[in-house]
């Protein structure tokens, strides 16, 4: 099993298999691919050293990955609270942030349905 960036590689296709770490997808995967000279659609453990070094290098120099993409992402986050802008404000309050409806259909930021008590007459 190949370790690129930390992670375990399964034995897929590469190009697939590259998509395994967090911040590379399917074009990404490509482009790697392309940029190191591998044939996509080579199994992951059919790769040589060679061909491994390639595309980690290839990776840690052009793609920010696993812990650095989190931590930035984390940190923009934080950095939106913080101001207290709009964004920030809902991502505080655990709500949806980019103007979907909340009165129904939010239950996957909301959490589950909290259920309220009538009012007696």
């Amino acid at each position: 099993m190949a370790r690129i960036a930390g992670v375990d590689i399964p034995n897929k296709h590469i190009d697939i298999a590259l998509t395994y770490i967090y911040g590379i997808g399917r074009s990404a995967a490509r482009t790697i691919c392309e940029e190191a000279k591998v044939d996509p659609h080579k199994m992951a453990n059919e790769l040589s050293q060679d061909e491994l070094s390639k595309l980690r290098e290839i990776i840690d120099k052009s793609y920010k990955v696993e812990g650095r993409l989190r931590t930035e992402i984390g940190l923009n986050l934080k950095r939106l609270m913080d101001i207290g802008c709009y964004r920030g404000l809902r991502h505080r309050r655990g709500l949806p942030v980019r103007g979907q409806r909340t009165r129904t259909n939010a239950r996957t930021r909301k959490g589950k349905k909290k259920t309220v008590a009538n009012k007696k007459k």
